[in-house]
């Protein structure tokens, strides 16, 4: 069974705003055994918008439109959908009255004859109510396609998919089960990881199709099986993880669904009361802010240094000065330093440091660009590695960020 999205809006394709509604639409039918087919985005134009439908409706049984419900000219789904429904507006008490008493007890503004308008809906459409706004969401059928009209802010529309959208196509449509398990690895790239698991990745079950999902230092492999008995299908990817661990277990961090791997290093701090602080110079703090949008953080992250400067190093860090003369502020002995000595500043079990070359200019170092040394500093040892992470700013900083959270979990398993 297939479904295909439209949003519209001309702020959507001048990139003035992401399109988040789609992610969390697609998420939410896959949940229930809908495949999306396409995601189309179009301008508030009428023709545009008739085109988009007709074309949908040849290739999938339901098609939601997200967007163009608002009370201004600009909007114009509800006109557009009489057009190509033949239909007309009509007044829906219910909708007037949900309305007139969001202004009254909640806006506390007076209405104006242009809010009033938003109670104007299809006559052959299924009114579907939003408590959160003041655009109800509309479905209708065509020639046994259903085409269900949101309202494009987010939080009205997630409501609405997730407490009458959803719940109608269960009860309208009998569907097929799709299961997903998505395997988090860490230490390999995407082509390497093939070629370890191509023995494996060959003798999948037809049903079970295999996706790699590559990106900044992790490779995602997702699992996705579709059938009629979903328990079947569960059993069968499992089947298949556990013939997975003996190739590639030391590489596996846990699945997507559970959690991230940050939040396995959270755990691992908590269960075993032991405390971190982090030196951070080329990823700038973005190590510790990781950490701190865990909740519960708190209690075994102590604090971070962002020496981004040499002079912080020296000053801050107290990295010798001869030390960086000698052998650069990107090297091994002065990422070593920085985490021994944030480790005895915050008087913590283990610490993480990073320096490094991220672009566009070499600055104070003569390391090439993108070179970056991580140390981490454990109850007895200081380990530092070195990393090649190419030539791209950005990508270079999540890389050094996704390693060392990579590098801490390997050590703090050790305890």
């Amino acid at each position: 069974m297939f479904a295909e999205i439209i949003t519209i809006g001309d702020e959507i394709l001048i990139g003035q705003i992401v399109d988040t509604n789609s992610a969390f639409i697609a998420k939410e039918l896959n949940k229930i055994g809908i495949s999306v087919y396409q995601i189309t985005s179009v301008q508030d134009e009428r023709q545009h918008i008739l085109n988009a439908l007709a074309e949908a409706k040849s290739r999938a049984q339901i098609v939601i439109v997200t967007g163009g419900l608002g009370p201004t000219k600009d909007d114009i789904t509800k006109h557009t959908f009489c057009e190509f429904f033949n239909d007309k507006l009509v007044q829906n008490d219910e909708v007037l009255k949900h309305v007139e008493n969001l202004f009254s007890s909640i806006l506390s503004i007076p209405i104006s004859e242009v809010n009033r308008q938003q109670a104007r809906v299809p006559s052959k459409a299924t009114v579907l109510h939003n408590a959160n706004g003041t655009a109800p969401g509309m479905w209708m059928q065509s020639d046994g396609v259903a085409f269900v009209s949101l309202p494009g802010v987010p939080f009205e529309m997630k409501a609405l998919m997730v407490n009458s959208v959803i719940p109608k196509i269960i009860e309208e449509y009998k569907r097929p089960y799709i299961v997903h398990r998505t395997l988090v690895t860490y230490g390999l790239g995407e082509s390497a990881l093939a070629e370890k698991i191509e023995n494996w990745e060959e003798h999948l079950p037809p049903f079970i199709k295999l996706a790699y999902l590559p990106n900044l230092g992790k490779v995602r492999l997702r699992l996705s099986a579709k059938g009629e008995n979903r328990q079947i299908l569960i059993d069968a990817i499992e089947d298949q993880i556990n013939k997975l661990q003996p190739l590639i277990g030391d590489l596996i961090y846990g699945t997507e669904d559970e959690e991230t791997l940050e939040e396995l290093v959270a755990k691992l701090f908590t269960a075993k009361n032991m405390t971190l602080a982090t030196a951070e110079s080329c990823t700038g703090g973005k190590i510790a802010e990781k950490i701190t949008t865990m909740s519960g953080a708190s209690a075994y992250f102590k604090g971070s240094v962002v020496s981004y400067a040499t002079e912080s190093k020296i000053k801050v860090l107290h990295v010798p000065k001869s030390m960086i003369n000698e052998h650069s502020v990107v090297s091994a002995e002065v990422a070593k330093t920085m985490a021994i000595n944030v480790k005895s500043l915050l008087n913590t079990d283990f610490s993480v440091a990073t320096t490094g070359n991220a672009g566009p200019t070499k600055g104070d170092s003569d390391a090439e660009i993108g070179t970056v040394f991580i140390a981490i500093a454990t109850p007895k040892e200081v380990y530092v590695h070195k990393f090649m992470f190419g030539k791209q700013r950005t990508r270079i900083i999540q890389k050094a960020v996704n390693k060392a959270f990579e590098l801490l979990q390997k050590e703090i398993i050790k305890i």
